[in-house]
């Protein structure tokens, strides 16, 4: 039996059906659907992904709106524009998560997404809908070009926003283990691609997409 016909057998005794099973994974947009997206709308999700770590993810999602409306809907073109003035202001703001370090983030990682648009000629959405490389390049890349979204944030951030990669949870890091896939946690840039190739094949084997085998990988812990 191929590896994922096991893990997908294991997954499915947790749920009552296999509808309840499907129901139960990540929601993956069509590149369409990406390309639609504005620029806004990514910078709205990699920034909340920013405040959402290392925090309760209600409380972050709870004030989101305000967020919102302070940071001009998180049109990347308008952020830029922030001030020191403004950004004190928002220190003062107890309706926002007042976190200097990450408040600090959104003016750069608008610079930031406004030079990655411009220089590829294409909306951001466009870009990562286009993304025709290993994910986990993909993952690299943003990491390297925007602020404090090393480590998962940026798998986080792209699964948030509907785009297909999978997740190196706790869960699927154990089920990772338990397959010989790797000997400890995937940190270095070999053990990533190691873990890289093991979902391609699941994925060849399968024709699921990478987010929904990554679900079924920490499902199918017993």
């Amino acid at each position: 039996m191929h590896v994922f016909d096991q893990v997908f057998s294991l997954a499915a005794k947790k749920f009552d059906s296999l509808d309840a099973l499907e129901k139960a994974m990540p929601h993956v947009l069509t590149a369409d659907q990406l390309k639609s997206q504005s620029d806004a709308f990514y910078l709205s999700a990699m920034t909340r992904r920013i405040f959402q770590a290392g925090m309760t993810h209600l409380v972050i999602n709870s004030k989101w709106p305000h967020f919102e409306e302070v940071f001009w809907g998180f049109d990347p073109k308008k952020l830029v524009l922030i001030d020191d003035t403004f950004m004190e202001r928002a220190m003062q703001d107890k309706g926002l998560i007042r976190h200097w370090g990450k408040l600090q983030t959104i003016p750069v990682n608008a610079f930031e997404m406004n030079e990655l648009v411009s220089s590829q000629g294409v909306s951001f959405g466009q870009f990562i809908a286009e993304w025709d490389q290993d994910i986990t390049l993909l993952w690299a890349h943003i990491s390297k070009r925007f602020k404090r979204m090393g480590g998962q944030s940026t798998p986080y951030f792209l699964r948030m926003v509907g785009k297909d990669t999978f997740v190196l949870t706790h869960d699927v890091v154990n089920a990772l283990l338990n397959h010989n896939i790797i000997d400890s946690k995937p940190t270095s840039k070999a053990s990533i691609q190691k873990v890289s190739d093991f979902f391609t094949e699941l994925q060849q084997h399968s024709g699921r997409p990478l987010s929904h085998i990554s679900k079924l990988l920490a499902l199918s812990l017993e």
